[in-house]
């Protein structure tokens, strides 16, 4: 039998919690915009994200970047390869490190998939109006 807690304590006002309830519906929402057109998963979609930024990536900096296990990175950069929207380059001096880099499949599908991504931002921006700028530097200082 449990007991309930004594405290004043309300989840549903946890700051973190509220956040990450927040980070994951923004993502499940915008991930059925390009499931449906793309067929990428969230991992997909993050890894090929963050490719577009760069010419050549390692698995290690993805994992990190995105806060995403790197068995999950690894999967995505698997089936983001099968599908011909990325090529691993093994490092020549040390076999055990990877990079990605988009294939011209991968940068035409980064085309197809930005303006979308700007739409979904420009949607949420209206769903959050007010002082758009301070609630971005506060998600700046989380983040850092």
């Amino acid at each position: 039998m449990m007991l309930p807690m004594t405290s004043e304590f309300e989840l549903s006002a946890f700051l973190p919690y509220r956040l990450s309830v927040a980070a994951g519906r923004v993502s499940r929402d915008f991930a059925q915009s390009y499931e449906k057109a793309f067929g990428l998963s969230v991992a997909e979609w993050r890894v090929l994200a963050h490719l577009s930024q760069e010419e050549e990536v390692s698995i290690r900096d993805i994992h990190a970047r995105i806060d995403m296990d790197k068995p999950k990175a690894s999967r995505a950069a698997s089936r983001l390869e099968d599908a011909g929207l990325v090529v691993k380059i093994l490092n020549p001096s040390d076999r055990r490190l990877v990079c990605l880099s988009l294939t011209q499949k991968g940068h035409e599908t980064m085309e197809a998939l930005i303006p979308i991504a700007e739409k979904f931002q420009a949607e949420l921006f209206k769903t959050l109006a007010g002082d758009l700028a301070t609630f971005q530097r506060a998600i700046d200082k989380i983040l850092d």
